[in-house]
């Protein structure tokens, strides 16, 4: 995929492209560094990484406070607040365990200029109320979910992307976790899942 593939999907202007191919080579550069992500994915950055983060945006639509968990390199909360730079009140928590991950998120964050906070802690750990919480490759889902559950609590709802293997997951989570979910094609891989959950607030069966 093309940057101008990308901006024919999903309506990002000239200044959001810049950002993007910046973000890009930031996270080549440091990808040599340490494990953000597969340097194989990396050629493929507009589809695999780019769109398969901003295709949950249209999703969510009123949405103004995301908390990713367990962001990594910054995916998809990085391309999220690209994308959504300039709307009043968006802003993205990027929330993050590893320390050294979280030096690439604040260099990138602070370079570009981004509606978002770096947390290095635990996702479960924090105090934070948000719209949507969202979450890319960072766990099964019914540790997901319980890394989620406080967000839930203060009403969030939920975006996680998913792989092949999703109804497997789901089939695992409800063994210990009452919630309610969409499964949604992904727009970037025809393998992947967007799962959209809605918790019923009743914590894990016992």
């Amino acid at each position: 995929m093309t940057p101008e593939a990308f901006a024919a999907l999903t309506g990002a202007g000239d200044r959001a492209l810049a950002d993007l191919e910046i973000y890009r080579s930031r996270l080549e550069d440091w990808n040599q560094r340490m494990n953000l992500v597969g340097p194989a994915t990396l050629p493929d950055f507009w589809s695999r990484h780019a769109l398969d983060s901003a295709q949950l945006l249209p999703l969510a639509p009123e949405a103004l406070t995301w908390a990713d968990l367990g962001t990594g390199a910054g995916l998809p909360g990085i391309v999220l607040a690209i994308l959504s730079r300039g709307r009043p009140g968006f802003h993205v928590h990027l929330v993050e365990s590893v320390a050294k991950r979280c030096r690439f998120l604040e260099a990138v964050t602070h370079e570009l200029g981004l509606p978002a906070t770096v947390h290095n802690a635990r996702a479960e750990a924090l105090d934070l109320s948000v719209d949507i919480v969202t979450s890319r490759a960072c766990a099964p889902l019914v540790r997901l979910l319980g890394y989620a559950r406080p967000y839930f609590r203060r009403g969030a709802g939920a975006l996680f992307l998913k792989g092949q293997d999703v109804v497997a997951e789901i089939e695992v989570a409800t063994r210990s976790w009452d919630f309610e979910v969409d499964i949604l094609p992904s727009l970037s891989d025809g393998r992947g899942r967007i799962l959209c959950i809605r918790s019923s607030g009743r914590g894990p069966r016992r």
